[in-house]
């Protein structure tokens, strides 16, 4: 069984069957791919897992506990952080500040806006906040305000500040979206660098099939609302199917 564990799940819009019959299993300390055309319903299957929408049918399961009716932020304590298209930080923050808001919120369950009047006497705090961005290579830019970053940066202290919660899955929603190619290499080493360590399951939706390859250990195809076909990349790479309809006859 795997730490995330998908089965049947189903979601309707109305008359539109956005998702049917989906099963999905990522195994622990892997990173798995789903890839599929626009309207495949994987942004519709990765709400599914945070709990921004409500299957219809079905089950998803964490870590041996169903997901289900639990309120985002609730399966976010569970263990599961997810990398928007579009990075979310505070920008009217520093760096620095905005790694300490998921510390503090791991640590207390919840984040006070005024805990930043006592933060100089949270060594522990500070410690974890710089650690993070020692490790995206963000530490010289602690006192930088966010909205002034490049995109790449941004994402790097996105992944920071889900880093800093400890969770045991990632997953992660175009995390290269917009980005140029000198930063989309930046984001995939970084991405490796994460992986290696070994203590944390990556779950990515991505278009672009150089960093599904770079980072996926398992591809799974959606074609409207259902898996097409699931395998290791080697053979996602060569099925004609795949290709004919996903990956054109790109060089991948």
């Amino acid at each position: 069984m795997g730490i995330l564990e998908v089965k049947n799940v189903g979601k309707r819009f109305g008359g539109l069957q956005a998702l049917g019959d989906v099963n999905l299993s990522v195994q622990e300390n892997t990173c798995h791919a789903i890839i599929g055309p626009n309207g495949a319903g994987k942004s519709t299957l990765l709400n599914c897992l945070i709990g921004k929408l409500i299957p219809d049918t079905g089950s998803v399961m964490f870590d041996g506990n169903s997901v289900l009716g639990r309120k985002p932020h609730e399966i976010n304590q569970m263990g599961i952080s997810r990398v928007f298209q579009t990075p979310e930080i505070f920008g009217d923050l520093t760096v620095f500040e905005n790694v300490m808001i998921p510390c503090f919120a791991k640590r207390d369950g919840s984040f006070r806006m005024h805990a930043y009047e006592s933060s100089d006497s949270e060594h522990d705090i500070i410690a974890q906040a710089e650690a993070m961005l020692d490790e995206v290579n963000m530490l010289d830019k602690r006192d930088v305000v966010a909205s002034s970053l490049s995109r790449g940066d941004k994402r790097r202290l996105e992944m920071a500040m889900c880093l800093s919660q400890k969770p045991k899955l990632l997953l992660l929603d175009e995390p290269t979206a917009g980005m140029a190619r000198a930063d989309t290499n930046n984001t995939i080493e970084l991405l490796k660098t994460i992986k290696a360590k070994g203590d944390i399951t990556m779950c990515i939706i991505e278009h672009d099939m150089h960093v599904v390859f770079s980072l996926a250990d398992k591809i799974t195809v959606l074609a409207q609302g259902t898996p097409l076909v699931e395998d290791v990349p080697e053979n996602i790479k060569g099925h004609p199917k795949v290709r004919e309809a996903y990956l054109g006859e790109a060089e991948v």
